[in-house]
């Protein structure tokens, strides 16, 4: 049976390099962003979401303020020249086996050791966002009715498109595809309805806005940026008669950005006096300008030297007295400015050794976590809790220490858990936020799914190894230590588990894995492990399919918690998993519903969500996917693989589903042999990023 579209979380989009049938985004990541895109423009007051975005976009503001300095922008409509010619040029000559122009090889100068002062980002203060105007919706509205397209995307695409989208809409019908969800075909057709005669698949609009859309697809699947053929290649399965006419378009409106990068070579071409080989991108700036700025604070993170805040006795007399490789760890800490730790679930004990033995030296410690959850059950292992917040809580300024007049983050150590999460821009962020002299320690665990926005930061520094390493050797205890720490290396064990801590539980079909699920969930691990309903998860490859998070969520809730649904299609006591942004879920109960909104419980914070924003945002939370449950442990995990879902299965999936669980473990079986396969076979999908070479050409060498 092929996998349901929806219910294959970590699978690659219609993206370059991995063409799929029908082409849509079907991933969790992909999915969520659609959902939520353009929802914060509804709003009528600023929330914990929208805080987060205008502090990101502040951000990025800086950036581009500070790339501009350096190089003039592309005039819109004006063809390529100079070194965006020769780029150009050299990809044709590459492509057609003529030797390319040598200046487009040309290494790059060396970078100055003198750097400009660093404009830090501010706290943004949560503001009324300005909804579109009515009259401007309805206009959009009869754009979209004039061609076919459903008038209830006006809001949104006025949103997308700001003042004026009615005049650019009818004049560039191929915008549409600025919103999310929107397909190529679907653009089409409503260029079709507007254009008539005038539309064609030659159409220079079309060209273009399927090239970034291409990028937005791309970016959802993880990568910062596409390898120029890849991209070529994928534009002519969208039926684009000149892919190369097509980026040439969009990187001269200034809509992509295309770099080189040089690539490795061995030391026979080099005495040969062979040109260096070089790959060349695309990307969306947005992405790139995030890349460039994290290199740039990361390479300052290195390239300094640490505070004197406290006396190298004091940082040898608190080594010692940690256990394993936490003595390690501070002493790294000591010396450098950034420093990498990757451990399991029991590794985290070694960096909260690190946070109290750097308050002892006498530093202003703060950590941060992927998700409320994990923040709780971090603050368990340190002596001070009021000292871990969250990763999006610190960017917002809803939590951690606050900020220094220049902008900086005021603390003197930042210990960050969860670190694969972290795409580019949230991790640039981070670093462009620390004052001279701190010091950053990125932790986590480098099996574990990556993040769900682009990039995969953690796993980039771990490959450059630029900064010191320091690896946990502690292992993950008991039965559910083994079994996971087996699947890390790519074994499917066979575990002794005395205490049924790990239970297999085989299913014919999805429908019996739904009634075993609601089964374990209900009674047989409360009444034989002793884990009440409310500390069980269920986890399972995607939202959609016979026995993905909709279909086991109905049945959990009908069996747990049953009603009419009568708060949009939310009762008070579900278990519910809300979504702020994309690729941030906090999991939560209903408390109530009034005129204000959804009124939530989510790790003991209350949170309103306005009606309008309900459907897109909230979803029950019984039943959650691997990239939902990321940053969080259960007393029990139930994880479902029906038949179905076989192609969804890769190590670090399975890793991290049976990862989420603490005492006890029941996989409801339905992928035979595709279970052993998957952790043996199928590793972590590759993402196309820049940052391992903007790294090396910063830090040359080891630091």
């Amino acid at each position: 049976m092929s996998t349901d579209p929806e219910t294959t979380e970590d699978a690659a989009p219609e993206t370059p390099g991995a063409p799929a049938e029908g082409g849509a985004p079907e991933t969790e990541a992909a999915q969520d962003a659609q959902d939520t895109q353009g929802t914060s423009a509804a709003a009528g007051e600023l929330s914990e979401a929208e805080a987060e975005l205008a502090a990101q976009r502040v951000e990025r503001e800086r950036i581009e303020r500070r790339k501009a300095e350096k190089k003039a922008p592309i005039e819109a409509g004006t063809k390529l020249s100079g070194t965006a010619a020769d780029l150009l040029a050299a990809v044709r000559a590459v492509e057609s086996g003529e030797k390319p122009p040598a200046a487009v090889f040309e290494e790059p100068p060396p970078r100055r050791p003198a750097r400009e002062p660093v404009q830090r980002p501010q706290p943004v203060t949560p503001t009324a966002a300005p909804a579109p105007a009515a009259e401007l919706v309805e206009s959009v509205r009869r754009v979209l009715s004039d061609g076919g397209a459903p008038e209830a995307l006006g809001p949104q695409v006025a949103a997308v498109l700001g003042e004026g989208a009615d005049d650019l809409l009818r004049a560039d019908p191929w915008q549409l595809l600025r919103v999310g969800g929107v397909r190529p075909e679907q653009a089409d057709g409503f260029a079709r309805a507007l254009l008539g005669a005038r539309c064609g698949p030659d159409d220079e609009r079309r060209g273009r806005a399927v090239t970034v859309w291409l990028l937005e697809q791309a970016a959802l699947a993880g990568h910062t940026a596409l390898e120029m053929p890849a991209l070529v290649a994928a534009l002519a399965q969208r039926s684009v008669p000149d892919p190369d006419a097509a980026v040439q378009s969009a990187l001269a409106e200034g809509e992509a950005l295309a770099f080189q990068d040089g690539l490795e070579e061995s030391g026979e071409d080099e005495e040969a006096g062979e040109e260096r080989p070089v790959r060349v991108l695309v990307g969306l700036e947005r992405y790139a300008l995030a890349e460039e700025s994290l290199a740039d604070g990361l390479a300052r993170l290195i390239n300094s030297v640490p505070k004197e805040d406290g006396s190298a006795e004091e940082w040898e007399r608190a080594a010692p007295a940690a256990e394993g490789s936490a003595a390690e760890l501070i002493r790294a800490v000591a010396r450098h400015g950034l420093v990498l730790h990757t451990g399991g679930e029991a590794g985290r004990a070694e960096a909260a050794a690190l946070v109290d033995a750097a308050r002892g030296v006498g530093l202003r410690v703060w950590a941060a976590t992927h998700s409320p959850v994990g923040r709780g059950r971090f603050a368990e292992l340190v002596r001070e809790e009021s000292g871990v917040a969250t990763v999006a809580g610190l960017l917002s300024g809803a939590e951690g220490p606050g900020r220094e007049p220049d902008g900086a983050l005021d603390l003197d150590l930042l210990v960050v858990l969860d670190a694969p999460q972290l795409d580019v821009e949230a991790a640039a962020l981070l670093t462009e936020s620390l004052p001279d002299g701190a010091r950053l320690v990125l932790s986590g665990d480098p099996a574990v799914l990556w993040s769900v926005g682009p990039g995969r930061v953690f796993a980039d520094l771990l490959a450059v190894r630029r900064c010191p390493q320091v690896a946990s050797r502690r292992p993950d205890p008991g039965p559910l230590g083994e079994l996971v720490s087996g699947i890390g290396v790519g074994e499917l064990l066979q575990v002794d588990a005395p205490g049924k801590e790990v239970v297999i539980v085989p299913v014919r079909d999805a429908g019996e894995a739904v009634h075993r699920t609601v089964q374990l969930v209900a009674d047989s691990v409360p009444r034989a492990i002793g884990v009440p309903t409310e500390q069980t998860v269920v986890i399972t490859p995607g939202h959609g399919g016979a026995a993905g998070t909709r279909a086991l969520n109905a049945a959990l809730k009908e069996r747990l918690n049953p009603g009419p649904g009568r708060f949009g299609g939310f009762d008070a006591g579900d278990r519910i998993a809300y979504s702020p942004t994309p690729g941030r879920t906090v999991p939560g109960q209903v408390v109530g519903a009034d005129a204000a909104g959804l009124h939530l419980s989510c790790s003991g914070e209350s949170v309103v969500v306005p009606k309008e924003r309900v459907e897109q945002s909230v979803r029950h939370g019984w039943a959650l996917t691997a990239h939902q449950a990321v940053g969080g442990r259960w007393p029990a995990v139930v994880v479902v693989l029906p038949g179905d879902a076989a192609q969804a299965l890769s190590r670090p999936w399975v890793y991290t589903a049976f990862g989420r669980a603490q005492r006890h473990l029941s996989v409801v079986h339905g992928v035979e042999q595709a279970l052993p396969r998957a952790v043996a076979e199928t590793p972590a999908k590759p993402r196309t990023t820049r940052l391992p070479l903007l790294l090396t050409v910063q830090v040359p060498t080891a630091g």
